[in-house]
């Protein structure tokens, strides 16, 4: 046989059976097996004569005729190991993957290697405990989802004065125009003793929605109105609400009397509204952590130990020194509320009075409020709102839906430099005066309409 197809060195050599040497196609190899010389110096035995009727073949028999390409199918080496030789160039299996590296496969005559302990069992083990724990943790967070989520509606049904109203519900497009959105915040003393539902802090919250411009304007609550309108009666402005709702029993018609009021006297359109009780709202200030609040000016004043004055009618002296300083929230309440003198209470002379003015107070309430907003803001106070919301329950009433008090909120930007601070004060456009035979603040030269156009004026910073 020719060198092409015969190589002392090789132990197979190429046949071509008659069947597949057909005139006009290719020829077909089938290896045929030698067996090597088993000592060195031994010829190996001379390769059998070509055998085309029946070819010697390596592999088990087949019950049918099998074409070269199916001879290799379902050949194992190990299950013909006893039968036939080793060929090292029959496909092999590995029985040790994926443990097992290829090229490691047993020599002839070796019992094959038994593959490495199978882990697959533990595997799946492991993954059904993963996922049952992943399914518990899913029903734990969706139970706690519905919990949270029946608990923001339970709030947000509490705090609207309107409960035919959906918490959910909102006034379409008022948080996407381009025209001012104003809240007027009033904070009273709440309880039951006389004056409870004074509201001694006025603040109108003007928002530009798409801009984020966010301003405050202030008004005395010492400012002289007429109330019932177009009565002759007047009263100052801190006891519309009172007077309107009867004394708290009717919030809904005290929040609309008071805006309405408030609009007429600032120019501004003043829709919405918003109480906070000063009981409630150091509660608040708790729930949250405190706040952080920068003194801008060193004073003291007298301040009562209990608001109500049949309970305890004493005194306590309130010092702030100017800088940071981190309140809880009855700390915070003092610092917005605090207005009278030491002299008052007999404990000296007090340090900076201009602070304990109206107009004083009311810049002290205004940084009061942006300090809570820029708190509930902040992500790592957001866990304490859940517990937050128990407070405001019972401190906060509105006629806004939850889902608007939310989206103006959210829209806020007091730490805007551009974010403008207006109070109206003896120094702009009202003057001192009297009303009832007690002090009171009057426009000045008895000019309603130079109000609105001061406020425009200074609306934008």
């Amino acid at each position: 046989m020719s060198n092409n197809f015969f190589n002392e060195e090789e132990p197979t050599e190429p046949a071509f059976p008659h069947e597949y040497n057909q005139p006009g196609q290719p020829p077909q190899e089938k290896l045929i097996l030698r067996p090597q010389a088993s000592k060195q110096g031994q010829q190996p035995p001379p390769a059998r004569p070509h055998q085309a009727p029946q070819p010697a073949r390596p592999y088990p028999a087949p019950q049918q005729a099998q074409s070269p390409s199916q001879a290799y199918q379902g050949y194992s080496p190990a299950s013909n190991q006893s039968q036939q030789p080793y060929n090292q160039y029959a496909p092999q299996p590995n029985p040790g993957y994926p443990y097992r590296q290829p090229g490691s496969y047993q020599q002839p005559g070796q019992v094959p290697a038994t593959p490495p302990y199978q882990r697959q069992p533990r595997r799946r083990r492991g993954c059904t405990i993963g996922c049952l724990t992943f399914l518990v943790l899913l029903l734990v967070l969706g139970i706690f989802s519905v919990t949270t989520f029946q608990h923001v509606m339970a709030f947000g049904s509490q705090i609207t004065v309107d409960k035919t109203r959906s918490p959910l519900s909102t006034d379409n497009g008022y948080m996407n125009t381009a025209n001012r959105t104003n809240l007027l915040v009033m904070g009273y003393g709440g309880g039951v003793h006389d004056g409870a539902f004074l509201t001694d802090s006025l603040i109108v919250v003007s928002l530009l929605p798409q801009s984020h411009h966010t301003s405050l304007v202030s008004v005395p609550r010492d400012l002289s109105v007429q109330y019932p309108p177009n009565s002759g009666q007047y009263t100052k402005i801190n006891a519309v609400y009172e007077f309107a709702s009867n004394n708290g029993k009717d919030m809904a018609a005290g929040g609309s009397a008071a805006t309405q009021k408030i609009a007429l006297v600032t120019g501004m359109d003043v829709k919405y509204w918003l109480m906070i009780d000063f009981n409630g709202f150091k509660k608040v200030i708790d729930s949250i952590g405190g706040i952080d609040v920068y003194v801008p000016d060193s004073f003291n004043a007298c301040y009562p130990k209990n608001d109500n004055a049949a309970v305890d009618a004493s005194w306590i002296k309130a010092q702030f020194n100017k800088g940071m300083q981190h309140m809880d929230g009855a700390t915070a309440i003092m610092y917005a509320r605090a207005r009278e003198p030491l002299e008052v209470c007999g404990m000296g002379t007090s340090q900076n009075q201009a602070e304990l003015t109206d107009f004083g107070r009311s810049a002290r309430q205004q940084i009061i409020v942006k300090a809570v907003l820029s708190q509930v803001k902040q992500a790592s106070t957001w866990p304490r709102l859940y517990s937050a919301m128990d407070a405001l329950q019972q401190a906060v009433h509105t006629n806004m839906s939850l889902a608007d008090l939310a989206a103006f909120t959210l829209k806020m930007d007091l730490n805007d430099p551009k974010s403008a601070r207006v109070g109206l004060s003896n120094q702009n456009v009202l003057v001192d005066g009297t009303a009832n035979g007690g002090y009171a603040l009057l426009p000045a030269n008895g000019d309603w309409a130079a109000i609105p156009p001061y406020i425009k004026q200074h609306l934008y910073n």
